[in-house]
């Protein structure tokens, strides 16, 4: 799977998709109009002399408004589309807030890091593994306590956003294989950039669907209103009225749920093609189809399958995982294939039988391997292999937005490598916050003196103490281990007041800073912290701004210049590897210049990088790419290359996994 070819695609979607819309609107807007066209030539004053029948109806045509008004067609598509686009806003301004409030407007509960609940910690594993395999900021987990089925979904604006949610049947049905199918299926929908195009698509559906909602209110609240009146003038005056307020009830009724209709159907197509792309993945990331289609046979077998009990979830059908309610119309409705379409897809020569309940397993007295609910995972004294070689620019560029086997098992190895106490500290705000300024501690004694001092100044003397606990396991910790630290504190940062994190964040900043340089890993640890945070507040804030590389070749220059100046290539000097990056950039390779090392420095590198997040995803892309080769000029990526990489990645909103290094 190619991150940046599966970004585009959901990009031209979300394009035919915003043209299919607009033909549902217009078709709307004029039913609109008809219905006003009509209901004005039914209430038409003309009051006729008694003569003959044939002049009175002659004249009656001749005095009716015909059926083009040009005023009344502006008045009425501009209050359509008024209602449509506010209502529109509205809904996304609600999905605004991120993942979390989707997940939370369904019943969701969050998982408390410190669970002791033996499924809730297998799966808060199974995300943690593949956030760090996949190198997206490590998702916040929510469960659905109430629903028994077996279903699950992910949303977000962005991937610093992003949660994963699943039932309590998911929990307690799927093996650990299965579970991880499941995972990996949501993990493909947060990495093809599908959860920005769901929430658009429910916010659509939604504004058109405002108009039945506003025709049925509008028919409710005339239901104690009679229809019979008195006989005088003022009895009929008042029966006009009604009759005119029920007549625009149910145009509006009828109008509304007949673009609701044609809205959802739309919807549907467009998921069900997600869902075949995302179990592709899934398979993929897993290399193991059996876990997959082990969780939709147990789909296919159980009861409930994955119908949800809610109807909060109505709305967000097309995020799950499977589908969660009856589909009308025939299918036509259908948020998803068939199972047994999804089956074949991934095993052509699957049977069709689903999954029979087998006999339940007490997990209180049996382990999740004896149990058959987890494979045999490494010893805690297991430690990663190392590579046989260091990865080159290629290799960087491929793995961007992937989730490998490899990747996987190197995650739950580094996972697993990893003290326990130092993952127990992630799952605090407060032990969080201690153990990232343990990480940029310096190993020069005076210098890393004067940053004891500040951090006992600024947290006190506890923070001390857990900082000299700490100290012993991070120094057996190789380099790969420490930015996976920072991805797995962040769900215990996100939620942090603002009162509570701008301190840290500037005591953070004091460390960095205190021998009076930046180094790439100290660069890159602020960067992604402060990014993924800002995100995960105001998703709404990563919006494109930028189309034309030469609106951002000052931006670019800096770094490219910031990533050349930290190589350290043996044969090449930093003139020459620049060079080698900025031959991806064609179009503007000969207004691009190595700058001096103080200026693109940490000081103008981080602005540009930020004006660089506003930019269109080909932009992203090339000057990712222009840095994987400057890293990389002569054949491998080390430590420091990579640390920056990833945090150029990480600002540019690029999910790039952890690379294996060359000391």
């Amino acid at each position: 799977m190619d991150f940046f070819e599966a970004q585009a695609r959901a990009k031209k979607h979300t394009s035919r998709l915003v043209a299919l819309f607009a033909l549902a609107v217009l078709g709307t807007v004029l039913g609109s109009y008809g219905a006003a066209v009509f209901a004005l030539r039914q209430t038409h004053d003309y009051t006729p002399q008694r003569n003959a029948r044939g002049a009175q109806r002659s004249a009656l045509n001749a005095q009716l408004p015909g059926w083009w008004q040009p005023r009344l067609f502006v008045g009425v598509s501009s209050l359509t589309l008024a209602v449509v686009g506010l209502a529109s806003l509205y809904k996304w301004n609600e999905f605004s807030a991120g993942g979390s409030a989707v997940a939370e407007s369904v019943g969701g509960r969050r998982v408390d890091p410190h669970t002791t609940d033996a499924l809730e910690r297998r799966l808060l594993n199974v995300v943690e593994e593949m956030a760090i395999a996949s190198g997206v900021p490590v998702p916040g987990v929510y469960i659905m306590d109430e629903e028994p089925a077996i279903n699950a979904f992910a949303a977000g604006l962005t991937t610093s956003d992003a949660v994963v949610a699943v039932t309590r049947g998911t929990l307690e049905k799927l093996s650990r294989d299965e579970l991880q199918g499941v995972v990996g299926h949501e993990f493909s929908h947060i990495l093809n950039g599908d959860m920005r195009l769901n929430m658009r698509l429910t916010a659509l559906v939604f504004g058109i669907l405002v108009l039945g909602l506003a025709g049925r209110g509008i028919l409710w609240a005339l239901r104690f209103q009679s229809l019979g009146g008195s006989r005088d003038r003022e009895g009929k005056n008042h029966l006009g009225v009604v009759a005119a307020i029920a007549l625009a009830g149910v145009a509006l009724l009828v109008i509304g749920y007949v673009g609701y209709f044609f809205g959802r159907l739309i919807q549907a197509a467009v998921s069900r093609q997600r869902e075949y792309l995302a179990d592709a993945s899934a398979v993929q990331f897993t290399r193991n189809p059996g876990g997959l289609t082990g969780a939709l046979k147990k789909i296919g077998g159980f009861a409930l399958g994955s119908s949800m009990q809610s109807n909060k979830s109505g709305a967000i059908g097309h995020f799950f995982f499977a589908q969660g309610f009856r589909s009308n119309f025939g299918g036509l409705w259908a948020t998803h294939p068939p199972l047994d379409e999804r089956l074949r897809a991934i095993e052509p020569q699957v049977d069709g039988k689903m999954f029979d309940a087998p006999e339940v397993v007490d997990v209180a007295r049996e382990s999740f391997v004896t149990a058959g609910l987890a494979p045999a995972r490494p010893s805690r004294t297991a430690r990663l292999a190392p590579a046989p070689a260091a990865p080159g620019p290629a290799d960087a560029m491929a793995s961007i937005g992937t989730l490998t086997p490899e990747q996987i098992a190197n995650a739950q190895l580094l996972l697993d490598s990893t003290p326990a106490r130092l993952r127990t500290a992630t799952q605090t705000p407060a032990e969080a916050q201690v153990l990232l300024y343990t990480l940029l501690l310096d190993d020069d004694p005076a210098t890393r003196a004067h940053q004891r001092t500040r951090i006992a100044s600024r947290a006190g003397g506890d923070a001390l103490r857990l900082l000299d606990e700490f100290t012993p396991a991070l120094r057996t910790l190789r380099p790969e281990h420490k930015l996976p630290l920072l991805q797995l504190s962040l769900p215990a940062l996100r939620p942090l007041p603002p009162s509570a994190l701008n301190p840290f964040l500037e005591t953070l900043d004091e460390l960095v800073h205190t021998d009076g340089r930046v180094t790439a890993f100290e660069f890159a640890l602020q960067k992604l912290l402060i990014r993924t945070l800002a995100l995960g507040r105001d998703p709404g804030a990563a919006i494109v701004q930028i189309h034309s590389f030469n609106a951002v070749v000052d931006e670019i220059a800096i770094v490219l210049s910031a990533m050349a100046h930290t190589s350290d290539n043996d044969a090449l000097t930093a003139a020459d590897a620049f060079a080698l990056g900025a031959a991806h950039l064609k179009l503007i390779e000969h207004q691009l210049a190595l700058l001096d090392p103080v200026d693109c420095d940490v000081g103008p590198l981080d602005p540009a990088l930020d004006t660089l997040a506003t930019a269109s995803l080909p932009i992203r892309q090339r000057t990712i790419m222009a840095c994987a080769h400057i890293a990389g000029a002569d054949g491998r990526i080390r430590v420091a290359e990579a640390e920056l990489l990833r945090a150029i990645a990480a600002t540019l909103d690029v999910p790039m996994p952890p690379l294996t290094t060359a000391a």
